[in-house]
Parts: C-alpha cells; sequence; structure tokens
C-alpha cells in the first residue's frame, strides 16, 4: 500500500524547469486607475474626504471660468465695454464678467507706474540683465558660473542704481570719510591677524580690495552718463515691488548668516549685540518699521538731511528680514552633529575654513525651505509699502480703481484677480525650484 502511494507521488510531483514569462499587474492597481486607487481612494474616509474635495471644486472652479474666460471682455476702449445696458454699457442685462480690457489699457502703470515713457527702455534694459543673468545662476549645468555671480554681485547693481536713477549723485563728500574707513579697516584686518598668529597679507589684501571696489562705485555712481534723472517718488508698479523684493532678498541671506553665527559666537560682546538686534526686530511689526522709517525718522535728523524714502523701506525690509533669516540659518547651525566640527577641526581648519567649506553649505542645505519661506514672505510683504505713499504693484492696481473712465462693478474683482496671478507665478516659482534644489542636494539614504 505505501509503495504504491509513493509511486503515485512521484508520478504527480515535479519541479519546474522553466520560469513563467512576466504578466502585467491586475489593471486596478496601474496607470491612472491604480494611481487614483493609491492616492485618492485607498480607504472609506479617504474616499468620503475625495468626494467632498470634488464637489467644492465643482462648486467653485466653473464660476470662475465663466466669469475670467468665457463672460470676460478682452478689448475695450472705456468703461462701457465692462458695463450693462442699465450702468451705461453695452453688455446684456445678466452680464457679469471680467473687464481685461481694463487691465490691458492700465498694463504700462502696473509695470512702470509713473516712470516716464521715454525713459522706459532703461527699465526694460534693468529687466533683461537680472532675468538674463538669473536663469543661468539658477542653473546648476549652466557654465560661466563665476562669472555669472560676478555680473549678479557687482555688475548689475551699480549698473541698475545708474539707469533707473539716471546716476550723476553728487559724492564729492563722500571721498574723505571712505579713506578714513579704509585706514581704519586695515588697521582692524592687521591687529586680528597679528592677534591671531597668522600672516596678515591676506586680510590687509581682501579688505584693500573691498575697500578700492567702494571708491570705484562711488566714482561710477558720480559720473555723469547723459541720463535724464528719474525720482524714485514717480516709481510704481512691478517695478517697485522688484526692486524691494529683490533688495531685500540679496541683503537679509548674508546679513542673516552673519547674525546667525555672531549670536552662537563665544565672545560676548558679539553675541549680546546679534541677539539684541535679531530680538528687536523680530519683535517688532514690519509696517511700523515702514511707518517709523518714513514718518519718525526725518524727525530725528539734523535739519537739512534727508533720505530717500525708498531707500528708507529697504533698509527697513532688508534689516526686518534679515532677523527672521539669521534665525533659519541658526536652526541649521544647530541641526549639524558636533562631529562635523570636531572633524573639521581636526583637520587643522581655522575658523572661517570651517565655516565656508564644511559647517555652512551643509547648514544652508538644511534650511532651504525655510530660506525659501522667508523670501516668499518678504516679496508679499512688499504690499504693506503703500502705506508710506510708494506705490507698488497692488497699489499701483488699486489707485487705478479712482479712474472713472473704467469704473465698474467687475474693475476691482479683476484688479485683484490679475495681482493674485503674479504673486502666485513668482510665489509658486520661488517654491518650486526650491523642492527642485531639495532633491538634487539631497544626500541623506532615506528612499
Amino acid at each position: 500500500m505505501s509503495d504504491a502511494t509513493a509511486k503515485t507521488d512521484l508520478q504527480i510531483s515535479y519541479v519546474r524547469d522553466q520560469m513563467l514569462p512576466e504578466q502585467a499587474a491586475p489593471a486596478v492597481n496601474r496607470g491612472p486607475i491604480g494611481w487614483m486607487r493609491e492616492k485618492l481612494f485607498p480607504s472609506i474616509p479617504q474616499t468620503i474626504l475625495t468626494l467632498v474635495c470634488i464637489y467644492v471644486l465643482y462648486l467653485i472652479i466653473p464660476p470662475i471660468i465663466q466669469f475670467f474666460l468665457i463672460d470676460a471682455v478682452w478689448s475695450g476702449e472705456d468703461r462701457a465695454a465692462c458695463t450693462t445696458e442699465a450702468q451705461g454699457g453695452v453688455q446684456p442685462p445678466d452680464w457679469f464678467g471680467a473687464c481685461w480690457a481694463y487691465v490691458g489699457d492700465y498694463a504700462n502703470q502696473f509695470i512702470y507706474g509713473r516712470y516716464p515713457d521715454e525713459s522706459q527702455w532703461r527699465v526694460n534694459i534693468v529687466w533683461l540683465m537680472f532675468f538674463g543673468g538669473l536663469v543661468p545662476l539658477l542653473m546648476p549645468s549652466a557654465p560661466f558660473k563665476r562669472e555669472n555671480i560676478v555680473f549678479m554681485v557687482l555688475v548689475f547693481p551699480i549698473a541698475t542704481l545708474i539707469l533707473l536713477t539716471g546716476g550723476n549723485f553728487d559724492v564729492r563728500g563722500l571721498y574723505l570719510p571712505l579713506a578714513l574707513v579704509t585706514g581704519l579697516a586695515l588697521l582692524v584686518a592687521y591687529g586680528f591677524a597679528r592677534g591671531s598668529q597668522s600672516d596678515p597679507m591676506p586680510a590687509l589684501k581682501a579688505t584693500a580690495i573691498v575697500c578700492a571696489s567702494f571708491f570705484v562705485v562711488i566714482t561710477l555712481i558720480g559720473f555723469d552718463f547723459g541720463l535724464e534723472r528719474v525720482q524714485t517718488s514717480v516709481w510704481g508698479g512691478l517695478l517697485v515691488t522688484m526692486v524691494i523684493a529683490v533688495t531685500g532678498i540679496a541683503a537679509s541671506l548674508p546679513i542673516g548668516i552673519a547674525l546667525a553665527l555672531g549670536r552662537r559666537s563665544d565672545m560676548p560682546i558679539v553675541r549680546f549685540f546679534c541677539v539684541v538686534f535679531i530680538e528687536f526686530w523680530r519683535g517688532v511689526p514690519l509696517i511700523t518699521v515702514l511707518f517709523m522709517s518714513s514718518v519718525m525718522l526725518p524727525l530725528f535728523l539734523p535739519e537739512g538731511v534727508t533720505f530717500d524714502k525708498l531707500l528708507r523701506a529697504l533698509i527697513g525690509v532688508a534689516l526686518f528680514s534679515s532677523a527672521y533669516m539669521a534665525e533659519v540659518v541658526r536652526g541649521g547651525l544647530q541641526a549639524l552633529p558636533k562631529g562635523q566640527y570636531e572633524g573639521a577641526m581636526a583637520l587643522g581648519l581655522n575658523w572661517g575654513q570651517m565655516m565656508r567649506m564644511i559647517i555652512l553649505p551643509q547648514a544652508l542645505k538644511l534650511v532651504i525651505p525655510g530660506i525659501v519661506n522667508t523670501f516668499i514672505g518678504l516679496f508679499k510683504d512688499t504690499t504693506l509699502v503703500l502705506i508710506i505713499g510708494l506705490f507698488d504693484f497692488l497699489g499701483q492696481i488699486q489707485s487705478s480703481y479712482s479712474d472713472p473712465s473704467w469704473a465698474s462693478p467687475v474693475q476691482s474683482l479683476t484688479g485683484y484677480f490679475f495681482a493674485c496671478i503674479v504673486y502666485f507665478l513668482f510665489c509658486f516659482g520661488m517654491s518650486r525650484y526650491s523642492m527642485y534644489m531639495e532633491e538634487r542636494l539631497d544626500t541623506s539614504q532615506r528612499n
């Protein structure tokens, strides 16, 4: 009986000597259906939430498309194109749509403000230099990175100042103070080098180059290039928004890094100064800073001494933003393990080399989201300068509402939606680029 059973088992058992061909995954687990099943309908609660979101989008999106695209007016000469017959226009009684003709008519003011028409070519050159230098700078594979950085850091700011204002500043009284500051800076650099028992020549050379650069800059902005002088009081629109945002971003990052390093310094005086500076500016609202710089500061200046209103706003925004940037950078410095500092010191690196080559690259990489978040907040906070009489992009749109030639019930809705689109494009672009850089610089082992 057992022999028969064993013989039967021997006949039906086998070992496969050929692999079966691969088969595609079930249709419900791949493609769009699989993605929807995994991301939108993985469980009953999430399915209910997805259906609620779809219903809300169904209620919101069709009216928006109807108002801003389908029923919108794209051409016209005045308010008659965007008002109903009962309101003195040409539209049917039940019409309700966006007035893009008004945006097209005011596009020049939205971009340049009241900048003279015959000089707007100078602003266009600034736009071209900015985006032409920024795009390749943000592309990791673009060549000539060092030359591009020199252009954006040194050439572009000076050229922008000369083009937008016309140059030819009175700088005759600045050469002597700058010479005195240069001599003092050289003495301080020499003293620090001797105190640290290092060669003073590199520090003296770097200080001399920086001071000589200031002399060159003062000479250039005082030279007469034959351009008509344009006061900042007539600047406006997107021009003012970009000037404030770019200046604040460019100034807040290095100042914030210096403040973060100073707050972690072992020197009590430096640490105390940085802590007081950071906590003071973080404890004051930006709108108060702008108001004080515009209204209160001139009251404390000597008679006859004045500062340009836009310059005061730029300084206030830069200092305010640098305090927040310092805390973001300090978080990155504290996130690094102590072994990074010990390893750098074990290699014989001094403090400057350790920060420049080991610590700061890793710390800044860790806080890219926080840095870009500060940049985005700064870009949106530029709308607050309207309170001190500077007409930025949003302020220029709001000022256009007083024009009776385009007054209509849909004018403000169209203007605010246009502002929303512009701010969203800039902020979304910064956000997506930060995500790209996070992924590119990610060296962790996370999946």
